[in-house]
């Protein structure tokens, strides 16, 4: 399913191939949460931003409307209207995110929902159940998240647990393929790296999840408060015991500059809220930096968000319209920031994966990171 096709130093240029269609690599995953983009984005919207893989919450869709109903509607790809690829994450990260409203056990995860407070339980099976109901081309393991920072005795036996969860996740859809109940037939399964930021548990569970000889492989647990440092350090321990012939996928991250420095340790696939959640908050990403459109300076500016690039609002709208929509509180503020920094990013991913391509990732790296970091005055 997944093709090494080249590579730059640690970089790596590839294709995966999914029952929905390919993804070239290194890939961001854009999130629609819910099915859908937060910010009125639809998925028409998503083909105009070039995203390649749309990422669903499976805790939120099985709280509401119910991994059922979607099946019954045809699984998320036809509630949505969206052919490509999509992923569902497990529901594990609401282990860390709920924390005050759960418990954990053997079996799995008793939560409390956030919506109305009924008690709800996730174990592995029932993940990949609703995961098989949702659709998915991408199903991921059902793990448990810890905070950073936390006992080494603690995450040790984390990561015990995740492994042994890991390995009923892959049953159970084993069987769920056996017995036809995916709505996606070529549906598959990712593990999950855990060990927050203790090398030594993050390299032995690497070791262990990587002998189920599973199609990709995702790191976990990390931009949950520990420093880029730290996080950068965890992706070089882990990498290195990772199967170089599956995905690497790390979770939940993150900036523009973040994105090229796992690229650089050959990291594949990506998701962050983070352009969505900018961009509603009038934090906007262009290729000098981060812009704030509601800075005073913008009030009169008849540029677009950024000069070089081709997105629908940079083509149309100017500043001074943008920043005049957020002073409002239109929504339309939102819609439009959203599309932008979306398709920042996708044109981020292209253009990581056009400097794989011509041997100058490198020196794209150089230009870029710092550059990206920046605000811009």
């Amino acid at each position: 399913m997944f093709k090494l096709q080249k590579t730059e130093d640690h970089a790596r240029l590839g294709t995966f191939t999914t029952g929905h269609g390919e993804v070239q690599t290194p890939v961001f995953m854009n999130v629609a949460t819910q099915g859908a983009i937060k910010g009125a984005l639809s998925a028409e919207d998503l083909a105009t931003v070039g995203c390649q893989v749309a990422l669903a919450n499976t805790y939120h869709l099985h709280v509401r409307p119910g991994g059922d109903l979607v099946r019954d509607l045809g699984g998320l790809h036809q509630m949505m209207t969206w052919d490509g690829p999509i992923l569902t994450d497990s529901g594990g990260f609401q282990i860390f995110s709920l924390a005050k409203l759960r418990k954990i056990t053997e079996e799995g995860a008793a939560f409390h929902s956030h919506v109305d407070g009924r008690k709800i339980f996730i174990s592995p099976e029932k993940s990949m159940q609703i995961q098989a109901n949702l659709g998915a081309d991408i199903a991921m393991a059902f793990d448990e998240c810890v905070e950073i920072p936390s006992p080494h005795d603690y995450v040790a036996k984390s990561c015990d647990l995740t492994y042994r969860w890991l390995v009923r996740c892959k049953a159970e859809l084993e069987r769920l393929g056996e017995t036809g109940e995916k709505v996606t037939p070529t549906q598959v399964l990712f593990g999950i790296n855990q060990g927050a930021t203790f090398a030594d548990l993050r390299v032995r569970h690497m070791q262990q999840i990587a002998e189920l000889d599973l199609p990709g492989y995702a790191i976990g647990g990390l931009a949950v408060g520990e420093s880029h440092a730290e996080m950068y350090e965890t992706i070089e321990a882990v990498e290195p015991h990772m199967p170089a012939d599956r995905p690497r996928y790390l979770m939940g991250v993150g900036t523009p500059s973040n994105l090229i420095e796992a690229v650089a340790r050959g990291i594949d696939f990506f998701d962050c809220v983070m352009p969505a959640r900018n961009g509603r908050h009038g934090h906007l990403f262009t290729w000098s930096g981060v812009l704030n459109i509601n800075n005073e300076k913008y009030r009169a500016d008849q540029g677009p968000i950024d000069e070089t690039c081709g997105c629908p609002v940079c083509r149309r709208y100017s500043r001074a319209y943008l920043r005049h929509l957020f002073k409002c509180g239109e929504m339309l503020a939102m819609r439009l920031a959203v599309l932008h920094n979306l398709h920042f990013y996708n044109a981020l991913m292209r253009e990581i994966r056009s400097a794989i391509s011509e041997n100058r990732f490198t020196s794209f790296r150089n230009m870029f990171t710092e550059r990206l970091a920046l605000k811009v005055t």
